[in-house]
This record gives structure tokens, C-alpha cells and sequence, in this order.
């Protein structure tokens, strides 16, 4: 083995947030497979979600180190340890993003105190300052992109074209001038209408940033988004590298089942569930790690799978904050009602496991970039339940570009009554043709 200080050091800084943590552990691990010394920088609850992942990789002999910065929860004037935004109560979104920029100090002690000595930062789009950080100690940064190639050159083409000042109304389509497929989009869908003004100043800071970085790395692979990633890369210099899919770093079931979270439901007790199904019967329901879905359109959520005669395995997570939905759980016996067709899964599911079982057919999906990657990279059909952020963009990607999928029908965060949910369900076994 090479001597550490001829090895090549990566300090990775992820997101405080599910789906920006998960692939930059991967990440870390494909790294790290190469030969690469790697170092991840968080903070202690999100590091203790990760110990026994980084146990893992380092008892395979894998060269990764976690080390950990204090959250500023007092300073920013969040509740002592919401450091993810999972925990974090919804009003408190702008303190959070706040606490992400009290940060820049505790790590750039860590090149002060020569705890670290990197040859490359790969940081988040959300920590912008990373781009000073780097100067100051003469590395370059990389940034990682948990986006699709398809919305990051939706995005670089708005902001070429401006086509979007132009239109008065948020819920009005239009197409971007220079996307190769027509595809209409609203302002809500591409996170530019009135109602995201707040987020304003942090976009930015991005774009100001991603200017001056030296690259990207991209969530993503070329045989699935060529034509977007053959214009993104000239758009950037060439500077853009696609190391997905990330998740398919993991080979042991163990690796599958505990990716940052141990899970919910006893693994064995899933699969044999699973074993007992006809294959591509089930259908797997998860609607992310951030559902913002009330109890009520849950509830019809639940009477949808129970009355569509499909074996189902559904995920409710933070269905502690949800007590309307968990009162109708227990007083409707709704799990005693299902029992033998239906799988019920309180908190962490192990996603990357069950979607790679034979049983499973279909996916419902919210349509954040991991799970719509996973449930690529596991061949199954797609039901696209977008709910916000970069999600109606990468509906458009499965349903319109790829055709590997059936939109639900939601344009924007709206209700949806079980009869129309039923209707997307029969349409389950049309996704392919």
C-alpha cells in the first residue's frame, strides 16, 4: 500500500440532511476503494448515524475517517440536537440554514490545528463558503451536486436564457429554449416562484460560488442522462464528473439495509416477507426521509394501497409527528386489515434492499434524485409523487425524457383523494409499454 503521504486525501463535508449525507458516504466509499485516504467532516448526531457504516469500511480496509465540529444549535437558536434536517420542526428551516455558515469557523480550524492536510474538498452546493475555505488553504474544491444532470442544465439554461421573467403567473408553463426534448415546466415546479424569494440569497451564494469552484461530481452516469451531460460539461469546461450510481457501492446485504440509519423493521423479517410474493407483485411505497404530507392525504394514501388489491410495502416516516395518521393506524386495526398483502414499516426502511428483491414491481416515489436512482438502478416501474425541491424536475426526467414511469398527477403540493390514486395504481402494469 502507498504511504499516506503519497495517497491522494479527500475531505468530504455533506449536507446536514438525508439525501445529501447517504451518497457522500458513498461517495467516500468509491474513494476510498480507489486507494484514496478520505476524511468526512460532520457533526456528532449526524456522525452517529454513520459509526458503524465507517466501522464497516475500515475493518474491509477501507482508509475513511469521520471527524467531528460542534453544531452551533444554541448560537442559531435551534432546539439542542436537531442537527439533520429530519428532526428539525419545519419552522426553523431558516435558523437551520443559518447554523450552516456558523460552520465556516469550527472546520477551518482544522487546517489551522494541521488535523487535516487534503489535497481536494468535495463539499455540498449548500455550503457555498466551502469555495473561500479553499482558497484561503490553497485547495481545490469540488462541488457535489445531489441534482440530476437533467435539472442542473434546466437550471443553467434559465439562467442563460431568462425565459422565466417573462412569465407573470406561478403556475403558468413554459419551455426552456435549448432543453432537447419539449418539456413544459411551472415556476413552482423549477423552485423560481414567489414563494421561494426566502431561499433567494442562498441561491445566490451557490451560483456565485459554483463559479469560482474548480469541478463537479454528479450523482448520475452517462448511458442514463447523455445528452444533458454531454451539454452540462461544455457549459462548465469539461469539469464535471459522473460517479453514479453511488449506492451501488453497496454489496453486502448488511451494507443495504444500513445506509446512515439502522432500520426500522427486522431485515430477515422484511426479505422473508418479501420471499413469500410473487415476483414484481409489490409494490414499494416511500414517499422520502422529509414527507411534508398532512395525516389526511396519508390516510387516503393508506385506504388507496389497501383497496387496490396489490401487495404493499409502505414506509410512514415521522409518523411521530403525525398523530392523526397513527391514532387512524391503531383505531382502524388498519395493520391487522392488511396483514399477509400489506408490509408496514414505521421510520428507517432499508430502500436499497428491498427495492433490489425480485417481489418488487413498482415504486412510488416522491421522486428525490436517490430514490429515483436506486429505483433505476433496480429496474423497477415508477409512480412519481413529486413534493418539492428539485423533485418535479426529476419527474419530468422519469416520465417525459426516460418514459420509465407514471406521474400521479400532482403539479404542485395538492391533495390527492384515493379514487384518483387508484386510477395511477391500475396504470402500474401500462408503465413499460
Amino acid at each position: 500500500m502507498a504511504s499516506e503521504a503519497s495517497q491522494v486525501h479527500f475531505l468530504l463535508l455533506p449536507y446536514l440532511a438525508p439525501g445529501h449525507l447517504i451518497p457522500m458516504f458513498d461517495i467516500a466509499r468509491l474513494l476510498a476503494q480507489h486507494g484514496a485516504i478520505v476524511t468526512i467532516v460532520t457533526t456528532p448526531v449526524n456522525a452517529a448515524r454513520f459509526k458503524t457504516v465507517i466501522a464497516r469500511a475500515i475493518k474491509s480496509g477501507l482508509q475513511i475517517r469521520l471527524i467531528e465540529i460542534q453544531f452551533p444549535w444554541q448560537e442559531a437558536g435551534i432546539p439542542e440536537g436537531c442537527e439533520n434536517c429530519d428532526l428539525l420542526p419545519t419552522t426553523d428551516f431558516a435558523r437551520f440554514m443559518k447554523s450552516l455558515h456558523m460552520l465556516q469557523q469550527p472546520f477551518e480550524n482544522l487546517f489551522k490545528e494541521k488535523t487535516l492536510k487534503p489535497c481536494c474538498i468535495i463539499s455540498d452546493m449548500c455550503f457555498p463558503w466551502t469555495v473561500d475555505t479553499a482558497a484561503k488553504f490553497n485547495v481545490p474544491r469540488i462541488i457535489f451536486h445531489g441534482f440530476s444532470c437533467f435539472c442542473l442544465f434546466c437550471h443553467h439554461l434559465l439562467g442563460v436564457s431568462k425565459v422565466h421573467e417573462n412569465v407573470t403567473s406561478d403556475s403558468e408553463y413554459f419551455n426552456i429554449p435549448g432543453l432537447p426534448d419539449h418539456i413544459e415546466f411551472t415556476k413552482v415546479q423549477l423552485l423560481i416562484s414567489k414563494r421561494d424569494d426566502d431561499r433567494k440569497e442562498l441561491r445566490e451564494q451557490i451560483l456565485a460560488a459554483d463559479k469560482k469552484t474548480y469541478g463537479a461530481i454528479i450523482n448520475t452516469f452517462e448511458e442514463l442522462e447523455s445528452p444533458f451531460i454531454e451539454n452540462y460539461k461544455k457549459a462548465k469546461q469539461g469539469k464535471v464528473w459522473c460517479i453514479g450510481p453511488a449506492s451501488l457501492c453497496n454489496k453486502e446485504p448488511i451494507d443495504k439495509a444500513e445506509r446512515g440509519k439502522t432500520a426500522s423493521i427486522d431485515v430477515p423479517e422484511c426479505l422473508t416477507w418479501l420471499d413469500s410474493q410473487q415476483p414484481s407483485s409489490v409494490v414499494y411505497v416511500c414517499l422520502g426521509s422529509i414527507c411534508n404530507l398532512p395525516s389526511s392525504q396519508l390516510i387516503e394514501l393508506g385506504l388507496g394501497l389497501e383497496a387496490s388489491n396489490k401487495p404493499f410495502v409502505w414506509v410512514i416516516r415521522g409518523v411521530s409527528k403525525l398523530e392523526a395518521l397513527e391514532k387512524w393506524l391503531v383505531q382502524e386495526n388498519f395493520e391487522e386489515r392488511i396483514k399477509g398483502r400489506g408490509l408496514l414499516i414505521r421510520g428507517w426502511a432499508p430502500q436499497v434492499l428491498i427495492l433490489s428483491h425480485p417481489a418488487v414491481g413498482g415504486f412510488l416515489t416522491h421522486c428525490g434524485w436517490n430514490s429515483s436512482l436506486e429505483g433505476i438502478s433496480a429496474g423497477v416501474q415508477m409512480l412519481t409523487w413529486p413534493l418539492f425541491a428539485d423533485q418535479f424536475c426529476n419527474e419530468k426526467l422519469i416520465v417525459n425524457v426516460l418514459r420509465i414511469g407514471v406521474s400521479v398527477g400532482v403539479e404542485v403540493d395538492l391533495p390527492i383523494t384515493t379514487s384518483n390514486y387508484l386510477c395511477k395504481i391500475s396504470c402500474n402494469s401500462q408503465a413499460q409499454k
